[in-house]
């Protein structure tokens, strides 16, 4: 026994011994050859391969970003630095929230609303002038009775809603504050997939987060806007982006805005690798009609499309697989007055060549009614050129200004259709159809009420609507019906 202990002692000693010897002369072969240490790294910096625009577009070097194939690595401190002050945090409250009762009833016995206890939300907005018009995510304050907005520096302020847009989910918010801090916009016709880009946020409540990733992908769609007029044309990066991330900023390495952050695709409700934002041409443009009209001036082209693959290209006898097809046109529409026919395949709006529907969409997104587009199509094999005039979802050229009055409600009005007028017994009325921000929900009152009368005056359409509220003040009556014939009323100030 205590010759096999011997043994196995000596052979552990001999191994020691060895290993000792071993490393001493590796480290003296590595010194020999102007490596300092087994683990240390070369002064020589790692190269690494990115897209940062072409030289036309970039004719000056950034200096947080070297040209390609210098092996220089990305500096993100000065695009951090630009964007991090201007980036909010926007905490709600979302007071007047409604349970239904066991039997699905939003009312109590005696027709009162099932009131819940008040729920907070929180995320991320963007300044974007110096004067406090903050863009954020509609989902961020959809539900919000009341908005505050929490800057870099700790300061506080109440937020008002100047509108919302839930065809692609954002918001324009307002603060009384002057000489703030804001993102330049850039430019995400010139984003290029492989890019670097910054995300800005409060994930989880973490205030003044940045993170860092590449453009993964151009033009998402990912399904997640309930809006009958979406538009889906994400910038896709792998920038960590988590809940509290909605509104933020997405920048390029010069520390301009090129997107608003707005979903993650996610099994665990939290950041596995995708992430996805609004562009920033398309943002600026709903921002712009928001503060100017109080809702978006969305132009229609007309048209009902299909992506065109290789099936769709054999069937219908195209040759080359590219563009959007128009399976359809609306009669009387943009499209059809312009001379488009149903086969055409649009390869360009503008100057801008389109390949999917999302493409499409966010192009013709930035337009206004009565705006005038080049639609380029191939039609039997040749390419033609229509000048399209933009139209909106009602078929008018015209603009339309959201009325002081029903802004102040938050809700979106429409004259009562007729097969609830049979089905109530109504003459009038109007239905309250989407319901944000705003009197009405923070009265209690539920998407699908019928406006019949207020302050005892009968309510026949939107006009008469508009008219009972524009010179209101104090008090308001207003009576009405759900689509399930409960009566209601409900009171509140103006």
């Amino acid at each position: 026994m205590k010759n096999k202990l011997k043994n196995i002692l000596g052979t552990f000693i001999l191994s020691m011994v060895a290993g000792l010897a071993g490393a001493y002369f590796y480290v003296q072969v590595l010194e020999q050859n102007g490596i300092s240490g087994i683990n240390s790294y070369s002064d020589k910096p790692i190269p690494v391969n990115y897209t940062s625009g072409n030289a036309e577009r970039l004719p000056v070097h950034n200096a947080a970003l070297t040209s390609i194939g210098d092996g220089s690595l990305p500096d993100f401190t000065k695009a951090a630095e630009l964007t991090v002050h201007a980036v909010v945090h926007v905490k709600t409250i979302q007071a007047n929230q409604f349970n239904n009762n066991m039997f699905g009833n939003p009312f109590d016995f005696w027709g009162r609303p099932i009131p819940q206890k008040p729920q907070e939300g929180a995320g991320s907005g963007v300044i974007i002038s110096e004067n406090g018009y903050i863009v954020t995510n509609n989902h961020v304050v959809s539900q919000a009775e009341s908005i505050s907005v929490t800057l870099n520096d700790n300061r506080t302020f109440q937020a008002k809603v100047i509108g919302t847009d839930p065809s692609t989910d954002l918001a324009l918010l307002k603060i009384e504050e002057k000489n703030l801090p804001f993102i330049t916009y850039g430019n995400s016709d010139q984003v290029n997939v492989g890019e670097w880009v910054l995300a800005v946020g409060n994930p989880f409540n973490l205030t003044s987060t940045v993170t860092a990733g590449i453009v993964s992908a151009k033009a998402r769609n990912i399904g997640i806007l309930p809006d009958q007029y979406k538009i889906e044309s994400f910038i896709q990066t792998d920038a960590a982006v988590n809940p509290g991330n909605s509104g933020g900023a997405l920048v390029n390495t010069r520390g301009e805005l090129i997107g608003i952050n707005s979903a993650i695709a996610s099994t665990t409700g939290s950041y596995t690798g995708y992430s996805f934002a609004i562009p920033v041409n398309l943002v600026r443009k709903v921002t712009e009609d928001l503060a100017e009209f109080g809702n978006v001036q969305r132009g229609f082209i007309g048209v009902s499309i299909r992506d065109l693959d290789s099936k769709l290209a054999a069937e219908k006898g195209i040759n080359e697989v590219k563009g959007i097809y128009v399976a359809g046109l609306t009669p009387g529409g943009a499209a059809e007055k312009a001379g488009l026919k149903e086969g055409d395949v649009i390869t360009q709006i503008g100057i801008f060549p389109v390949n999917s529907s999302p493409q499409l969409q966010e192009q013709i997104g930035r337009y206004r009614p009565g705006d005038k587009v080049d639609v380029t199509v191939l039609r039997n094999g040749a390419a033609r050129t229509f000048p399209v005039v933009l139209r909106n979802k009602d078929g008018e050229t015209s603009l339309s200004k959201a009325e002081p009055s029903l802004n102040l409600l938050g809700g979106t009005f429409e004259n009562i259709a007729s097969t609830d007028k049979n089905k109530l017994g109504l003459e009038g009325g109007v239905k309250i159809s989407k319901l944000g921000n705003g009197k009405l929900r923070s009265a209690g009152i539920k998407e699908g009420f019928i406006i019949t009368s207020i302050d005892k005056k009968q309510i026949w359409n939107k006009e008469d609507l508009e008219n009972a509220l524009k010179t209101k003040q104090g008090g308001v009556l207003i009576e009405g019906i759900y689509p399930n014939g409960v009566r209601a009323y409900y009171g509140f100030g103006i």
